[in-house]
């Protein structure tokens, strides 16, 4: 009987440990996503656009997705996420908005982005700009970096990728 009761409370404790964090009464999701520089080719205005893919683009093809959450885990809905990025020539396009362009998050904090990958450049590693932002809450101003690439940069912004034939599928969750 022993060892059936001990059984039992293993597999109960098993199950316990893998359910989601939140789901069993904790009250944090996790670490703030970090912020990062916003660099000096910041641009106010951009469009709302989930696609910032150019045809005549060299670079790859890439799909950015993921979720925004409160630090309880809560998905959070209508965040704005003005992303920017440099074109498959390493420049920032300053007089009109060519990869530039703010998505909102749905009801459950997803957010999808179509655009092309950005190239390293003038020495820093291949990234992209975000600035996210709540109804009546602050900016929070980071940058996104990619696997084997992020050169001194916080693990904590480094998105998970894969290469498709369609394409490269990147995902990144942040937390306000």
């Amino acid at each position: 009987m022993d060892s059936v009761n001990n059984r039992r409370r293993v597999l109960l404790l098993g199950a316990a440990l893998a359910l989601p964090f939140a789901a069993r009464g904790q009250t944090a999701c996790g670490a703030v996503t970090p912020q990062d520089m916003e660099g000096p080719f910041y641009k106010p205005g951009a469009p709302l656009r989930a696609s910032l893919a150019e045809a005549g683009s060299a670079a790859d093809k890439m799909l950015l997705t993921g979720v925004v959450r409160a630090a309880d885990c809560k998905p959070l809905a209508n965040v704005s996420l003005d992303f920017w990025h440099a074109d498959d020539k390493g420049e920032y396009d300053n007089a009109g908005y060519r990869y530039r362009g703010i998505v909102t998050t749905d009801w459950q904090g997803r957010y999808r982005l179509e655009t092309n990958l950005p190239p390293p450049y003038s020495g820093r590693p291949r990234h992209i700009h975000v600035k996210l932002q709540r109804v009546g809450g602050r900016a929070l101003t980071t940058q996104l970096y990619f696997p084997g690439e992020a050169r001194g940069a916080d693990r904590a912004l480094v998105v998970k990728m894969e290469r498709r034939p369609e394409g490269r599928i990147a995902d990144f969750d942040f937390i306000l």
